[in-house]
């Protein structure tokens, strides 16, 4: 099937950076699109972030003018950079994709998720 891979996460003051990279592997036969999904403890997993092939992209308004998400898409690799960190985005953050294994079969796959802690 599908393995993603994150990397990245950590601790950083607020208003610092970081920057969050994702790799897929397996069989994929078309990505179809990538994202971020961020879960805060006891609340449901919500999108961060997402490109699809075609270069659309969109953002929750929370993290609009302060991430930005980009793609190497023949390497199936996601990226987020994150400025201005705030204590809110504390969370783990997951690596999304979407893509066909098939002709005609596809899939959503999730990577492990990686700690985000923004902190002084």
């Amino acid at each position: 099937q599908v393995q993603l891979v994150e990397s990245g996460g950590g601790l950083v003051q607020p208003g610092g950076s970081l920057r969050l990279s994702c790799v897929a592997s397996g069989s994929i036969f078309a990505n179809i699109a990538m994202g971020w999904y961020r879960q805060h403890p006891g609340k449901e997993r919500e999108l961060v972030a997402s490109i699809n092939r075609g270069g659309g992209i969109n953002y929750a308004d929370d993290v609009k003018g302060r991430f930005t998400i980009s793609r190497i898409n023949g390497d199936n690799t996601v990226y987020l950079q994150m400025n201005s960190l705030k204590p809110e985005d504390t969370a783990v953050y997951y690596c999304n994709m979407r893509a066909y294994v098939t002709v005609s079969e596809w899939g959503d796959y999730w990577g492990q998720g990686t700690q985000v802690a923004v902190s002084s």
